[in-house]
């Protein structure tokens, strides 16, 4: 049996308890230091954060009898939602690709009530990014942060307008780091933030902000049955995907000129080759004149390696066919017949 004493005895007993006043003193002042630190960020960042209305392409109505046909024989506006931030004093706007896709109109709504049209300079669903234009005079900006800096456990404000309510601000802590998540376009985005800070419908392109008022991701996912948890597209890639969509207005990615499958290795090419690891990439079709096509390889091979980075699956290629290998050699490891062969150079176009 474990016997409970109070905090704060007379008497006899522990002499170093504190009077219970002086406890109720120290945990307002935390609350307060709490307080003020996230009072600190949403005053300094909420100007920065938007409210994106998007109207999609008209779509036409259907009644269940010709009479209702008759009546509701009109075109419909689909609308939507979402969130976004501003990151450059010339208006530059963050959001998710989800949030803009097909949209034919674009309303920016600033925090002072200002409404301004908003122009799409370019969206990547692989990453679930888009970056969205507005002109006007005295735009805030919010600052930038270091996804790689982030810490498991520490504080993080997300902001937005979930279900339209604008300015909305919850607080949380990074819960993990390092998490992938499967966008719209099927493609796996690495270290995603997982966080406890509650998202909601709305939330979506909005930012997750550092204790030091710094936006360190871009809201994009929850996953509906479960609380507490939520996902934002690390600053960092989002870096770099605006960088590319404001210079090009697109992202551009290296190609490989195959169609693959997963498969199992046998037991006896895994221990013949020490491969970790018992599965990789079959070639299920080669498209003619593709890079693969140039570098001879086969429908049948199995890709086991790419610059010696070991395959295992169609988001592992994905991981590695980034910009920065477009133009340049390379190497890929295949099995052929059992047999391990390597095209030692290849160009993908």
């Amino acid at each position: 049996m474990v016997q409970i004493f109070p905090l704060s005895t007379s008497g006899t007993g522990c002499s170093n308890t504190r009077p219970e006043t002086s406890v109720q003193n120290d945990d307002r002042d935390l609350l307060d230091s709490y307080s003020a630190t996230v009072t600190a960020v949403v005053e300094n960042v909420s100007p920065a954060v938007v409210k994106i209305d998007v109207t999609h392409h008209l779509v036409r109505r259907r009644g269940y009898s010709q009479r209702r046909r008759e009546e509701n024989n009109d075109a419909q506006p689909v609308t939507g939602s979402g969130s976004g931030v501003i990151f450059t004093p010339d208006g530059f706007v963050l959001t998710n690709s989800h949030v803009i896709h097909n949209a034919a109109t674009v309303n920016v709504i600033l925090a002072d009530g200002r409404e301004l049209k908003g122009e799409l300079i370019g969206e990547d669903p692989f990453t679930d990014l888009a970056v969205v234009r507005v002109s006007g005079q005295d735009l805030p900006a919010a600052k930038l942060g270091d996804s790689q800096a982030i810490r498991i456990g520490q504080l993080v404000i997300a902001l937005g307008n979930p279900f339209g309510f604008q300015a909305t601000v919850t607080a949380g802590v990074v819960s993990a780091l390092g998490r992938s998540l499967r966008v719209g376009g099927g493609r796996l985005i690495d270290n995603v933030i997982q966080t406890d800070a509650a998202l909601n419908p709305g939330n979506s392109g909005g930012p997750l902000v550092n204790s030091r008022s710094e936006v360190i991701g871009i809201n994009t996912a929850i996953i509906p049955w479960a609380q507490g948890i939520c996902f934002s597209i690390p600053v960092n890639t989002a870096k770099n995907i605006a960088a590319q969509l404001m210079k090009e207005g697109k992202v551009t990615r290296a190609f490989l000129g195959i169609a693959g499958q997963v498969l199992d290795i046998s037991r006896a090419a895994v221990r013949e080759y020490a491969l970790k690891g018992s599965r990789a990439v079959m070639i299920a079709h080669v498209e003619r004149g593709g890079s693969a096509d140039q570098a001879g390889l086969l429908v049948g091979d199995v890709i086991i390696e790419m610059n010696s980075h070991r395959i295992e699956s169609i988001d592992d290629l994905h991981r590695l066919l980034t910009s920065d290998l477009i133009g340049q050699e390379t190497g890929l490891a295949v099995l052929r017949l059992e047999k391990k062969l390597f095209v030692k150079s290849f160009r993908r176009n």
